[in-house]
């Protein structure tokens, strides 16, 4: 888990809440976050979780048209007022940093071994190329071998690529909230980046898929990728793998979902050069307020967003604001999002989970495992759900199926053991 840092000071909305909730209607021009948390969580209550968020639900077969809306009733948000943010604790005075080289028009990285995926291993593919990069003969096998102990496993996290790679001995940072002109920063200098993408090659049918930058062309507006899956848009043709083209605006609206989430892999060399570009984001706490101030100023532009929504409350989580945060799932639930989207993410579970909202963990478990039965971390929030519910019986074989799964998963061990288990 993300250590969380709790904000000293209230996040407030200056917005319209409309609720119904048995026949009555309940508005307020000015009302705070979380007592909108607070009436959202009596709602879900009251109604008793009949209903799942749609989103969990995989559509049925043959058909492509959209995840219906749920049918509870949920909070109408507008926009939201500035959150106020405690002023950051300044950082040591750093030594001095080594200049970086400015963004170019144009950069092409090679010396990359490309490797086209097994079944489910993005993850490690991507990373056996990114580490290719600096002469490791690491293959995807070699580290899927380690990385995914199911073979069927859906899901490499990418805090599992960053430490995989930190124990071969690289330095390797997992961030959020990146953006094209710090990517085109890494690249002019010298350094490839993982991002962590959404990949929809038939109508809602996406799913998660890591891609590694290796270049861009400002002037054709696209980058270059090493992709172990997708095929097309082959630079030269492909003949050798010299990448594929990814148009510039179809790529952000790709990365967004997973909040621009980043992994940089590189040598202890190139420390000082990674901190002087990354400035005082370098500080997690400073990269997660500030991803957080982001997040809200986009869904004040564009609050019918789920994708949005989502990244908020997913900041919320990190920040340890678990009553907002749950309320920006809704959101983002209710205006609708990919059935394949908790496969990779698991914040709604979390924030649901630390606000007693136990039933709700359980429904959007439950439906999601319909779809697949190899995503551990989706049977660890079931196994605590159930564990909080007083359920032990059930709650055991849940966290013995997410060890199953990963077993070197501390976490769900832990709860286990607290079981007696």
């Amino acid at each position: 888990m993300r250590s969380p840092f709790h904000i000293a000071v209230g996040l407030v909305l200056a917005t319209v809440v409309i609720i119904v909730v048995g026949g009555s209607l309940y508005s307020d021009v000015s009302v705070a976050l979380g007592n909108r948390a607070q009436i959202a969580l009596a709602t879900r209550q009251a109604h008793q979780h009949t209903n799942l968020i749609a989103w969990s639900e995989a559509p049925a077969t043959g058909t492509a048209t959209a995840t219906p809306l749920p049918t509870r009733p949920r909070a109408v948000f507008t926009k939201m007022a500035p959150i106020l943010i405690p002023t950051a604790t300044p950082l040591p005075s750093p030594t001095p940093q080594p200049v970086y080289q400015p963004v170019r028009d144009a950069v092409e990285l090679n010396g990359f071994y490309h490797q086209w995926q097994t079944w489910n291993n993005c993850g490690p593919a991507t990373l056996s190329m990114n580490l290719s990069y600096y002469g490791n003969s690491l293959t995807q096998a070699d580290i899927g071998g380690v990385l995914r102990q199911d073979p069927d496993d859906k899901n490499v996290s990418p805090e599992e690529l960053v430490a995989y790679a930190r124990n071969q001995g690289y330095q390797a940072q997992l961030r959020v909230n990146g953006d094209a002109n710090l990517m085109r920063i890494f690249l002019s200098n010298g350094i490839p980046v993982i991002i962590e993408t959404w990949l929809e090659e038939h109508p809602n049918d996406g799913m998660g898929h890591y891609r590694m930058l290796t270049g861009y062309n400002d002037a054709e507006q696209r980058w270059t990728g090493y992709d172990s899956y997708v095929s097309t848009n082959l630079i030269g043709g492909g003949k050798p793998y010299q990448g594929i083209a990814m148009p510039y605006d179809e790529t952000e609206q790709l990365w967004k979902v997973f909040d621009h989430t980043y992994v940089l892999v590189y040598p202890a060399d190139k420390i000082a050069l990674v901190q002087a570009i990354l400035g005082n984001t370098i500080d997690e706490h400073v990269m997660w307020i500030t991803a957080l101030q982001e997040a809200q100023a986009a869904v004040n532009e564009s609050p019918n967003d789920p994708y949005l929504w989502f990244n908020l409350g997913s900041d919320l989580v990190t920040l340890g604001d678990y009553k907002n945060a749950a309320v920006a799932y809704d959101r983002a639930g209710e205006i609708g999002l990919p059935w394949r989207m908790l496969w990779y993410q698991f914040g709604p579970l979390q924030a649901y989970y630390e606000t007693g909202e136990y039933q709700q963990v359980i429904n959007l478990v439950d439906a999601t495992l319909k779809n697949t039965n190899s995503v551990e971390e989706l049977y660890y929030w079931k196994g605590r759900a159930l564990a909080a519910l007083g359920d032990q019986a059930n709650a055991r074989p849940a966290l013995q199926r997410a060890i199953q799964l990963k077993r070197d998963y501390t976490a769900a061990a832990e709860a286990l053991a607290a079981l007696g288990g």
